[in-house]
């Protein structure tokens, strides 16, 4: 049987890309504390989690948890919309969010983001 510690999501198990959501999410409770870093962040982290469809930068539909090289593209796409404003859909602030959360998934960061 497999348990939620041996489960990868991206280089990450299950367990530690659950727990960095939960404790994200409980650092940027309530309205007044969630900026638009925060909410991007979280959102990577449910779509990485197989809870969010579709991608949050690209749009890419997923059926349940993205692979390392769909979560990769997903990294990708959002540092090249970070750095040509022209290509921005959504605020800069919320796709580095998803980035942030998406590159630790990945293990192309060592940090977690922050509130």
């Amino acid at each position: 049987m497999t348990t939620n510690a041996e489960v990868m999501v991206g280089v990450r198990s299950l367990d530690d890309a659950e727990e960095a959501h939960r404790h994200l999410e409980a650092e940027a409770a309530g309205p007044d504390q969630q900026t638009q870093y925060t909410r991007g962040a979280l959102t990577g982290y449910l779509w990485a989690l197989g809870r969010g469809a579709p991608a949050p930068i690209t749009g890419q539909a997923t059926d349940g948890p993205p692979n390392l090289q769909a979560l990769t593209a997903e990294v990708a796409a959002a540092t090249v919309q970070m750095a040509d404003s022209t290509q921005r859909t959504v605020p800069r602030d919320y796709i580095h969010g998803v980035r942030d959360a998406l590159a630790w998934v990945c293990g192309q960061s060592e940090t977690r983001p922050r509130p």
